[in-house]
């Protein structure tokens, strides 16, 4: 799971990284019971929204980009990926980047090496990204809805980041915890997070006794009925 070092990295926000490392030391199943018993229903992300490497898990705040799509070829290259460009600077340590609903080609190698060089933890993106040989072998967490090939250069832009984006489904806002695992990802809002997250850690382990009482040969009902956990 890829957690910042909370010893040597700090945020502008004042965000806690502390967050950040108990819910990286959780999974997705277990956060998104709780979000349901806090009340929050809906925040897992479609299924399309896979991992490159499903060994890789990544927990961290959102920093939200919202892309669209465009058919303009620039004169200016530069002027072009200006939105892009603040968009990635603007990562924090334990960022987890969640870009918006697209279907085209946004992200790659050489944006990860520029996030994670500035304590971003990964990418979830209900869009495409290449690249994917170097980003496995950087093993940059990425979360995405497919691979394809195309330059984003004329056909992509970074239009906002730091605003509410619609990824997989969920609206996320900045500063919303994101933890995504081989099981999906699921979205915490800011507001319930702490909570949600003790309750998790709760649950997680209540689940290690149960599973211990099943191998040693506990019925499954007797242990629901003592646990109320199956």
């Amino acid at each position: 799971m890829s957690a910042p070092d909370t010893k040597t990295q700090t945020r502008r926000d004042g965000a806690d990284l502390r967050l950040v490392e108990r819910l990286g030391a959780l999974y997705v199943g277990v956060v998104a019971d709780c979000l349901d018993a806090a009340g929050v229903r809906n925040n897992v992300m479609a299924t399309t929204i896979r991992p490159l490497d499903p060994e890789v898990a990544v927990a961290g705040y959102a920093a939200t980009f919202q892309l669209a799509a465009t058919e303009t070829t620039p004169e200016k290259p530069a002027d072009y990926y200006a939105g892009e460009i603040a968009a990635v600077e603007s990562v924090q340590p334990g960022d987890v980047i969640v870009a918006s609903t697209l279907d085209r080609s946004f992200w790659g190698e050489l944006l990860a090496t520029a996030t994670e060089a500035l304590g971003g933890l990964g990418i979830v993106a209900d869009a495409y990204t290449r690249d994917t040989a170097a980003l496995l072998k950087m093993g940059f967490p990425t979360y995405v809805a497919g691979t394809e090939a195309s330059d984003a250069l004329g056909r992509v832009e970074v239009v906002d980041h730091g605003i509410p984006v619609r990824c997989g489904g969920v609206l996320v806002h900045p500063a919303d915890l994101v933890l995504a695992d081989r099981d999906g990802v699921v979205v915490l809002p800011s507001d319930v997070a702490e909570e949600v997250i003790a309750a998790a850690e709760k649950k997680a382990s209540e689940e290690n006794q149960v599973r211990a009482a099943l191998r040693e040969g506990t019925s499954l009902s007797v242990a629901f009925a003592t646990y109320g956990i199956l």
